[in-house]
This record gives C-alpha cells, structure tokens and sequence, in this order.
C-alpha cells in the first residue's frame, strides 16, 4: 500500500460532523491536508496553505494565533516569556464557553517541538488547537465544559526559526528541566507550576535506524523510579491502550520509544534512549504528579513516495501526530476520575514523606543498593549563598521552602514537591542544582 493511501485523512481532525474525538479508520487516500473546521475556513497554517511544501513560518504563526483568538470565545493566548533572541513564547488556553483560571479543573498540556528541527509536532498543535477552537459536534464541547486544553505550539522558537535542534544559546531544552537554565524551560515550569496539568504530552521527531528501529510512531512514558505508581500506570495506558490501537488503525506502526527490536521477531533487543533521567520532560513531568507522554514521528521516507516527494512525507508526519493528539484527548475524556484519583494520590503520598529515594535506575532498570535512600531524611538546608544561586529555580518548580535563620531557608521533604525535592538538592543525584545539608529526622 502506498504512502498517500496509508494517510489518515485531517478531515478526522478538522470534521465538524465527525468531531475530535471519534474513531479514527483508515481512509482510501490523503494526499492533500482537509479544509478546517467550516466557522473558520480562512483560518489555516502556512503548512496546510502550502499543502505541506513548507512548513508554518514565524509570522504565519503570529498572526494564525492573533486570529483564533480573535475568533473564539474559547480562546486566550498569552506571553509566558521571551527568547534569547527576543521571540515570544505563547500559551494558548482553549475551554468552553471560555478558558478558565489556571489551576481548575481537568487540564492537559500539549508541548510542541521543544527541538527546532522536529517541526511535525508544531503543525499538529497548530491545527488541532484551532479545531478546538470552533468545533460543534457534542463530543468535543463536552470534553471543553470539563477540560482545559493547554497548548504551548513553538516551545524552541530560535530553534524552529534556525532549524536546529537546540535554542538559540545553543542548549537543549530537553535536558533543562531541571535546572532551568534557559527561558524556554522557565517559562513551562511556570506553566506547569501554576496549571497544574493532569496530563502532559510532549511532541517529538526521530530518525530511525533501518530494520531495528523504524516504526511510525515511537511513544514513552515517565520511567523515573519516583514517579508515582498511579501516576506511572496511566501513562502507560495513554501510549498502550490509547496511542498504539490508534496509530494501527490508521495504518501506521507503532513500537516503545528508545527500543531496537529483532526485525524477524519482534522481540526487544536493546535500549539506546528512554531511561529515567530526571531532567527529560518525559519524566520531569511524571515527578511533578502529571499523566505524560513522549511521542516522537519518524522522519526517514518510508517508501519511494515519500523519498521522491518531502510533501507527502511531511504531511504523513503530521498527520501521525495528529492522531496522538487526537488519541489523548480521547483518554482525558474517557478517564477523567482515573486520571484524577492518580494525580491527586501523587500529591498527597508525596506530603507524607514516606517510601524510598532513588538516585538512579528506571521502572525496567533497578538502581544500585547504594543508589537507594531507603530512611528520607527530614529536609535539606541551603545557606545564604545557595538560596541566592538556586532560589529561583526552586520557585519554579513549585517547591516550597521556610526560613532558618541567618538568610538561610529549610526545604521539608513534607510536600508536594518531595519526589523532585532529593533529586534537586542532594549530592548523590546526578543533575542537582546544588549540594544542600541534608537534615535527618
């Protein structure tokens, strides 16, 4: 079968009889993106104009935003910060009959091409947020009267504009979410601070490597031993039992992200990404008591239609992504209470202080004995001189501190920020922001 017939048709996504939420079937062909949602027919991306020849530009973007909003009730974009390079950073908030305050209710967060050179992601945000914007269909007002759907649609906008993986001071964002050391981070910890998502789903591109590691789409989940048992489950059922079925109805594979698999078998035969790093979104996002989920597109032509037209391969990529979107907003609608009752659990278990820290290893990697503090400690101290070195990243993440006396403060591991608070400021974890004195009760 080829390419253009394996295509989800976007109309799936931009149907106003069919809705956001429905289920998604293969269609015979695809080749050309669907018009969107018929209260707004001029509002459409530079990648939908151009019939995915180019991707979305800057200033298509800017003024794509200005006019949604412009629009919809539903809708409230907002600068949450500002690059190195002086370019916006925007959060686009979509609830029905108008986004509401940050904090309440059910609340999912699409994160859009961190890296600059994986640019599919932005396009489905794109798409999908306006389509929510001005959707009819009973389904999808529904899921707004009762969600708050959050978008930040270019998370590395000097990276997008350059093209390259990294922001414009040459970081990748995706290994700063620890130590926020770039406003791009800083700006969603905020968000993530203040909004409290329930479910966080981070888009992504990779290139494959031929026979071991070429599937469509690659999906994972928070593997950081500290994430919660609730919380770590239903973001295994988000890429398992929601992603996946999704993705192979339409036509595309699907396989674990970060695993090489036997091309004759099936079977796994190593693990080259995907660990329990604590400073990847992926993981980040699970230690913070959210639902989350890495989805990666692969970019590599998969046949000789694509490799003779980048159009075609383009639109496949985004039309992957937009079934993930499609597929968790799905989950949030259908588990709602599950969600819920797991992200809540996660912040109340996290404020008693009770069960072990681990330092190292990941929910398929057991960390060493000496890797393990199996006693929590009360607190960590910081001095003056800390405070003033790391104060700032500690608000951001939302972890709370009291005085000590002397321009010091106390960190207590009796909050809802415990799961982060070791891996911030203990020395036995490998990215923390600093050594702080470890208080035993």
């Amino acid at each position: 079968m080829t390419s253009s017939r394996r295509l989800v048709t976007l109309a799936l996504l931009t149907s106003v009889g069919a809705g956001l939420l429905g289920a998604v079937t293969p269609a015979a062909a695809a080749a050309e993106p669907a018009e969107p949602a018929a209260a707004a027919p001029a509002l459409r991306t530079g990648f939908e104009l151009s019939r995915g020849t180019r991707w979305t530009s800057a200033a298509e973007e800017d003024e794509f935003l200005r006019r949604v909003d412009a629009a919809s009730d539903r809708v409230a974009v907002e600068r949450i910060g500002t690059t190195t390079r002086g370019r916006p950073l925007r959060l686009v908030r979509i609830g029905a009959p108008a986004p509401r305050p940050a904090g309440s209710g059910t609340t999912v967060l699409f994160v859009c091409s961190q890296h600059g050179d994986e640019p599919a992601g932005r396009e489905g945000c794109l798409s999908t947020l306006r389509d929510l914007a001005f959707a009819r269909d009973q389904r999808t007002t529904q899921l707004l009267r009762r969600t708050t759907v959050l978008f930040v649609p270019t998370a590395n906008p000097d990276g997008r504009e350059a093209n390259t993986r990294e922001n414009g001071s040459g970081v990748d964002l995706n290994r700063d979410h620890l130590a926020l050391a770039t406003p791009e981070t800083r700006a969603l910890a905020a968000v993530m601070r203040d909004h409290r998502p329930d479910v966080i789903h981070d888009l992504h591109e990779y290139s494959a490597t031929p026979h071991y590691y070429e599937k469509d789409v690659t999906a994972l989940w928070p593997r950081n031993r500290n994430v919660a048992d609730g919380v770590h489950d239903e973001s295994v059922r988000l890429s398992r039992e929601f992603v996946k079925p999704d993705v192979e109805r339409a036509g595309y594979t699907v396989g674990d992200y970060g695993i090489w698999t036997d091309p004759e078998t099936g079977e796994p035969t190593k693990q080259v990404a995907g660990d329990g790093q604590e400073r990847i979104l992926r993981n980040t996002v699970g230690l913070k008591h959210a639902v989350g989920m890495l989805l990666e597109s692969k970019v590599d032509p998969r046949d000789a239609a694509e490799e003779a037209d980048p159009a075609l391969n383009a639109r496949r990529r985004v039309d992957s992504q937009l079934i993930t979107l499609r597929s968790t907003l799905r989950m949030v609608d259908e588990r709602r209470t599950s969600i819920a009752l797991a992200t809540g659990l996660s912040r109340a278990s996290a404020a008693t202080n009770r069960g072990p820290i681990s330092f190292a290893g990941a929910d398929n990697e057991q960390p060493a004995p000496d890797q393990v503090e199996t006693n929590p400690p009360c607190g960590y101290r910081l001095t003056g001189e800390q405070v003033a070195e790391v104060g700032d990243e500690l608000e951001l993440h939302g972890v709370r501190s009291v005085p000590a006396g002397g321009g010091r403060r106390f960190v207590p591991m009796h909050q809802p920020a415990r799961r982060l608070v070791p891996l911030l400021l203990d020395a036995r974890a490998k990215f923390h922001l600093t050594e702080a004195e470890l208080v035993r009760c």
